[in-house]
């Protein structure tokens, strides 16, 4: 692990004078086993060796010997039992930290799913809510956890993480650290069975911990913590620059969401990643043709659209749903009233007759957005731009 990438415990908590808003710092690691919540439960009792209120929110050790020990004498807040299905289940108890009120709540695990009749349905959610109550927070996950990564996570490893974080709530991190260690040393205690029980380590050796996976987690979460230093920096500079106020934003990006819902997911992701290496504002525009009203595509394409809408605000954009005959002249009237400078849509999948009796929406935007860059995007592996 390398020490210099690791930050005092204190300056997390220094960065800036206090607000009513809680600070967060999150720990990203590339895969199970790196060491996040035993590095969060080190800085926990340093934070309280030097005075800081803490306490342990929700601490998941798996059963690993190591972080059971490193758990000690810290405070631990009692988890809230929640009968579900005639089983009863436990989650973090937020109203329980509430009243404690403690300076710094640990929580581990920050993209677990609650159980049904939790508050929220997210731990992350819960976490918010402990920063509006000015509660500083310490979590941790893996990279393959974040919402905008979903694509390339299943590219790398095969499988498609259901639990995810918001980028927008990534981007309100007030401090990120990577946690990591070398392949052969991961897989080394896996073998171990420090991970997971030994008679599951040869299936994870050959599936999700093979080197060929770990490394590209590892410089998937390298890079995105290089990402949150760049983006802590330049808010800073930019606030610096104008006084404490907002800086002006140069870039606006237009998603355009397919009348096929199912292809959307993937623009989102990434028109999201796009906005936050330009520092743009996006908006993810929706046109109701009368052939493909609501009242006229299948239930299931409904809820997939909504749900796409849904992940669009998770992601950070404003969304937009309009109603218009010519989905490329409603696109285009509504870029150039909003100062959109790209448009991003998907390549056309319908085939050849409907292209040609309705038009190819992708190539019509190419011709007509003479003073807009349009971005086509072809599959997960490319694009064509103009």
């Amino acid at each position: 692990m390398a020490e210099e990438r690791r930050p005092e415990p204190e300056s997390f908590l220094d960065l800036e004078p206090q607000s009513r808003r809680g600070r967060l710092k999150i720990y990203i690691g590339p895969a199970a086993g790196v060491g996040k919540t035993y590095r969060m439960l080190e800085e926990a009792h340093e934070l309280r060796s030097n005075g800081t209120d803490v306490v342990l929110g929700f601490i998941e050790t798996h059963g690993r010997a190591e972080t059971e020990r490193k758990v000690g004498d810290l405070e631990i807040v009692p988890r809230k039992k929640i009968s579900y299905r005639g089983v009863e289940l436990e989650e973090m108890d937020v109203d329980a930290i509430l009243a404690r009120r403690p300076e710094v709540a640990i929580v581990d695990e920050l993209a677990h799913t609650n159980v049904h009749g939790s508050r929220h349905e997210l731990r992350c959610q819960d976490v918010e809510e402990l920063l509006q109550a000015g509660i500083n927070v310490i979590g941790a996950l893996n990279i393959q956890h974040i919402d905008s990564l979903g694509a390339l996570m299943k590219r790398v490893t095969g499988i498609e993480v259901r639990e995810t974080v918001p980028d927008t709530f990534l981007a309100r991190a007030d401090q990120i650290v990577d946690v990591d260690v070398s392949v052969e040393a991961l897989r080394e205690r896996l073998r171990e069975g420090k991970i997971y029980p030994l008679n599951q380590v040869e299936q994870a050796l050959r599936n999700f911990f093979k080197p060929s996976n770990l490394a590209a987690l590892r410089e998937a979460a390298l890079r995105e913590v290089a990402r949150g230093l760049t983006r802590q920096r330049r808010d800073a500079e930019a606030l610096k620059r104008e006084g404490g106020r907002r800086p002006q934003v140069l870039e606006k990006i237009m998603v355009g969401l397919s009348p096929n819902p199912a292809e959307s997911s993937g623009l989102l992701r990434k028109a999201s990643r796009l906005a936050e290496q330009l520092s743009a504002d996006w908006y993810a525009v929706h046109v109701e043709t009368p052939a493909e009203s609501v009242k006229k595509i299948g239930t299931r394409d409904f809820v997939t659209l909504l749900d796409n809408i849904n992940l669009a605000g998770d992601l950070g954009a404003e969304t937009v749903w309009l109603k218009s005959n010519d989905v490329v002249k409603a696109m285009l009237d509504y870029a150039r009233d909003n100062g959109i400078t790209r448009i991003i849509v998907g390549r056309t999948h319908r085939p050849w007759w409907k292209r040609v009796v309705r038009g190819d929406v992708p190539m019509r935007l190419l011709k007509a957005a003479v003073d807009i860059d349009v971005d086509i995007v072809a599959d997960d592996q490319g694009e064509v731009s103009r």
